[in-house]
């Protein structure tokens, strides 16, 4: 018994013996391991500017995510000064990756609203003159925009990336610290952001001269880091005392002699020498224990956000490419997970709003801004109700910027909303032009020009002075009053004189062209129904006089003056001023004239659907009296393109006129950013009935169109080109361009 209580107490000794050993050797390795993570590098991450060709930045986030690879500070650029900003805001790389692919970035780079999100009146302008247009009239004389975009969607997406609606984050209260490199354009000057908006510093790095307007910045305009520091590895050295510095290298190589031919391609050229240039320098700074990455995008331009998935890949391949090295800079699961959920923000609900505030305008009411915001006090922030509202408030078009700050002030939440109004206004220059030949009645052309004073009284008055000059002559003059501060109803007046051609046809043939003279003025009261369009109601007069300029004189010269009331509705709520690619539109009018005893009724009924890269559009139209005969120069009329295209404009008149119509278009190509957009292959059908013809007199049953054409938004306007043709042997070569 005895030996085996000594054999029992002996296994017993023997195994704490052994136990004891085992907790000195982990507690020497995990010494170890304290020792050596608490000696660690420091790392500094540098993200280059590059544009599209910065998603490649995601894919290294994922690979020192996987490698459990922490860093010290961050330093980024243009597109890496987004990636960064994010990142470091809370964003994980496989969220971010999310939020580009779901980003709709060609229209990022059109600053208006959809076009159905755009006030009336907003949309009748743009319409009549070509985008980007607009110059400002000063004492000083004429001021122009500063870029092609002025940015307004880019900052709204940033604001969503960093959670703007939940706080306002300013760079020094992030968990890292964080640089973003700007240039200022009047000095040429390197700006860092180490402190202040984090969402401000982010557009401002992104500021690509000519192609985003510059951000104002303490009695600065800033543009582009990538012009002065597109590498920034000084910078991670000096912010955090980097020890070993990770940059990755996204920019855009030199083109060869021989791709540089147009203004795009010397412009971008241009940017990239001088970027090409900084770098080098920055290159050179590297040591050896630094980790350059630089991601084989060739194929991918600076202007490829669409590509930003593929992008995003080829920077994960390029960082496990250089994985063994990478880790050697990653510490322990825990150590890792404790520095990431010191980066991580939790997804939280945004706080109530107590208040709101629109502050900075020094013209518009701000109930006319107040109008359009449907986020109210006691209520949440939300990116999907408040960006749209902002939106709307752009659409107004007296704004080169609208933007918000969430506030947190004695336990109240504020929503700051900021408006800017733009520096080149509120008076305005517009110039418009248009162009059409066909190969019936040969060409025409006119070159419009419209001086526009904005906000002439609190409520937002406005004058607007138009004239054009080609193969129609007209000369009007529009005054516009809000009659109520939030601008939901007014009084219109419109005078205009306007000398234009009638041409007449028979059997397919212009046999007469008359010059018609017309002065006319209308007065009217109306409502703004939201966004939606406008109802009128008002007192046209016209006094019109026509002389046979060319041709048969088959009908006689006239002289007619006419007067009365005038209903109308207008909605419109496409998506697009061109091209649509949804929505609908209804515009219906009723004219009575009692002392010339007839009455006109007009409709015209139009929508989009797109099927992926289809299309399709239908259009039914009616013009008839509903009293009396309309007149000549009030009748129906039909022809030219999507109007029966296989005849000429206006060859068509007529009372009792009806119309129907489809478009099939495939999308085929777009234009670079910010040069606007779809280019489109199509195809039409069209038919059409006229009760009593003024014109082709024998064209009394169905008469058809079918017509191919090509066309594309462009910086001059809408322009197509296409052949349409008839059963009825009408035929029609067409170009178009510009408005009409």
């Amino acid at each position: 018994m005895k030996l085996i209580l000594r054999y029992l107490l002996l296994s017993l000794l023997l195994s704490l013996v052994a136990k004891m050993a085992d907790a000195t050797e982990a507690t020497e390795a995990t010494e170890a391991t304290e020792a050596t993570e608490a000696t660690r590098p420091r790392v500094g991450l540098v993200l280059g500017g590059g544009g599209a060709r910065g998603a490649a930045h995601i894919g290294v986030l994922e690979v020192l995510q996987r490698l459990k690879v922490p860093v010290d500070c961050v330093a980024g650029t243009s597109m890496g000064a987004l990636v960064a900003g994010a990142w470091v805001a809370g964003m994980p790389p496989t969220t971010m990756r999310q939020a580009m692919a779901q980003a709709d970035w060609n229209d990022m780079f059109q600053d208006n609203p959809e076009y159905s999100e755009m006030s009336q009146r907003h949309r009748n302008i743009s319409r009549a003159y070509l985008p980007g247009s607009e110059s400002g009239v000063k004492a000083e004389g004429v001021q122009y925009q500063s870029a092609v975009v002025t940015g307004q969607k880019i900052k709204l997406f940033i604001n969503q990336l960093v959670r703007a609606n939940q706080e306002e984050r300013p760079i020094e209260s992030l968990p890292l610290p964080l640089s973003i490199i700007a240039t200022d354009i009047g000095s040429g000057e390197r700006v860092v952001f180490r402190d202040g908006s984090l969402t401000k510093a982010m557009r401002a790095s992104m500021a690509v001269p000519g192609l985003l307007a510059p951000v104002d910045h303490q009695e600065r305009k800033l543009v582009d880091g990538g012009l002065v520091d597109n590498l920034p590895v000084a910078e991670v050295r000096e912010r955090c005392q980097a020890d070993v510095v990770i940059a990755v290298n996204v920019g855009s190589p030199l083109l060869n002699a021989n791709e540089v031919g147009s203004l795009l391609t010397v412009s971008a050229q241009m940017v990239n020498i001088l970027t090409e240039q900084n770098v080098s320098r920055s290159l050179a700074s590297l040591k050896a224990q630094d980790i350059y990455i630089k991601p084989d995008l060739d194929g991918i331009t600076a202007g490829d956000f669409g590509r930003n998935a593929e992008a995003a890949d080829r920077g994960r391949q390029a960082a496990e490419a250089l994985a063994s090295r990478l880790a050697q800079l990653a510490v322990s699961p825990e150590r890792y997970a404790a520095w990431q959920r010191g980066i991580e923000v939790t997804q939280k609900t945004s706080p109530h709003i107590d208040e709101i505030e629109i502050i900075g305008l020094r013209r518009v009411n701000p109930l006319a801004v107040a109008r359009h915001l449907h986020v109210k006090p006691g209520e949440t922030l939300r990116p999907s109700v408040v960006n749209p509202d902002l939106m709307r408030i752009y659409g107004d078009g007296y704004y080169e910027s609208v933007d918000y700050t969430l506030l947190r002030e004695r336990d109240r939440n504020i929503l700051r909303v900021t408006p800017t109004e733009k520096a080149w206004g509120p008076d305005y220059l517009r110039f418009g032009m248009n162009l059409y030949a066909d190969s019936n009645q040969g060409s025409s052309f006119g070159v419009r020009l419209g001086y526009h004073k904005t906000w002439l009284n609190d409520l937002g008055g406005e004058l607007l002075v138009t004239g054009e000059v080609g193969s129609n002559s007209r000369l009007g003059v529009n005054f516009y009053q809000p009659i109520d501060p939030a601008q939901r109803y007014f009084v219109d007046l419109t005078v205009g004189a306007e000398q234009r051609r009638l041409n007449l046809y028979e059997n397919n043939h212009r046999f007469a062209q008359y010059r018609v003279f017309e002065r006319s003025a209308f007065a009217s009261i109306g409502h703004q129904l939201g966004v939606l369009g406008t109802l009128r109601l008002g007192w046209l007069q016209r006094e019109i006089d026509s002389t046979l300029d060319i041709g048969l004189p088959l009908f006689p010269n006239f002289e007619e003056r006419i007067a009365g009331a005038r209903v109308s509705l207008d909605i419109d709520q496409f998506d697009r001023m061109h091209f649509a690619t949804r929505g609908w539109a209804a515009n219906l009018s009723y004219f009575e004239s009692p002392q010339d005893s007839y009455g006109k009724a007009s409709l015209d009924l139009r929508g989009a659907y797109a099927l992926g890269a289809t299309v399709l559009t239908g259009r039914v139209a009616y013009v008839a009296a509903t009293r009396g005969e309309l007149p000549l120069f009030d009748a129906g009329s039909l022809g030219g393109f999507q109007n029966m295209t296989a005849f000429a404009y206006n060859q068509l008149l007529g009372d009792d006129v009806r119309y129907a119509g489809v478009r099939a278009e495939r999308i085929v190509g777009r234009l670079p950013l910010g040069l606007r957009g779809d280019m489109r292959l199509g195809v039409s059908f069209e038919a059409a009935r006229i009760g009593r013809p003024y014109t082709e007199r024998t064209a009394d049953g169905l008469l058809d169109s079918t017509a191919v054409y090509f066309g594309g938004e462009t910086p001059f306007g809408p322009i197509y080109f296409g052949y349409g043709r008839s059963t009825s042997g009408a035929s029609n070569l067409f170009l178009s361009v510009g408005t009409r």
